[in-house]
């Protein structure tokens, strides 16, 4: 539910932000027009612009169809009606600090709480009780039983049973012992091999999130800004004739990728949070 949530995160925002390019490429294409009937541009910017345009309206109905199918999923995950409404995704949960994210205190988590691990524990265990008994067969087993014997209402006589088995067979023990040798170490070394794939998912989820959280933070900080100053120098030098509409467009592209990648790197951040609290069973 983390997971779709914060992908339909994206696809509203992606959405959201493909209107505000098709509101500023139809700005754009008034401006090519303006310039062109003054013969300071040549007609092919305009057409440009609406050539844009159109590129976005189909994305839009793109990314309207991925809505859909993503609140279609939602709503199964909820166990709700496949068209039952849903609110918009305004925001994303804040991320834990990068104290709570650490490696060492996550994995005893991990180690404490994944029912993989004791499902593996308990095989463990089972192969060596299995050992147990196999080493037990070196030794005779003796079986005692007394019962007592009743004619009528009284008990007259006993009956005594006294019961030796030699382990005699000494090759087909030592087969058992050395099967059972096998079995326990397959069972730990199964053991360890899901303990540290399951660490290792840890550490890869971990590594997302940090990565994520620096990437958002670059793009916020530098990619953000630098390209909204491309942009409006891009602008004003189309409008006084100083570069053509090709820069311009290249401009408005470089920004909506980046604020497109500052989306993505939160999304991608919330989906790895949701993965870490998967293999710890609890929300952090």
């Amino acid at each position: 539910i983390k997971s779709a949530y914060a992908q339909l995160y994206y696809v509203h925002r992606n959405e959201r932000l493909a209107r505000e390019i098709l509101d500023l490429m139809t700005r754009l294409e008034k401006i090519a027009q303006v310039r062109y009937a003054g013969g300071l541009s040549a007609q092919q910017d305009a057409i440009r612009a609406q050539v844009e345009q159109t590129g976005m309206k189909a994305e839009l109905i793109a990314l309207e169809n991925e809505r859909r199918q993503l609140q279609a999923r939602m709503n199964a995950l909820l166990a709700r009606s496949v068209d039952a409404p849903l609110a918009e995704p305004m925001q994303l949960r804040p991320l834990p600090t990068a104290e709570r994210l650490g490696f060492a205190a996550l994995a005893g988590r991990v180690r404490a709480r994944k029912p993989q691990l004791f499902t593996e524990g308990a095989r463990i265990h089972s192969a060596e009780k299995s050992r147990e008994l196999a080493y037990k067969n070196r030794y005779p087993d003796f079986t005692f039983g007394v019962s007592p014997i009743q004619y009528q209402n009284a008990v007259k006589e006993w009956e005594l049973m006294l019961e030796l088995n030699l382990p005699l067979q000494q090759a087909t023990r030592r087969a058992q012992e050395r099967e059972s040798e096998a079995m326990l170490s397959a069972s730990r070394t199964r053991a360890a091999a899901a303990s540290n794939q399951v660490l290792a998912e840890l550490a890869e989820h971990l590594a997302g999130v940090d990565a994520a959280r620096r990437s958002e933070a670059l793009t916020a900080s530098s990619l953000l800004p630098q390209a909204d100053l491309t942009f409006r120098a891009a602008l004003a030098g189309y409008e006084n004739g100083k570069v053509d509409f090709a820069t311009l467009l290249d401009a408005q592209r470089q920004i909506r990728q980046a604020k497109l990648s500052r989306i993505k790197a939160q999304v991608e951040a919330q989906v790895r949070l949701a993965e870490i609290e998967r293999l710890l069973g609890e929300d952090l």
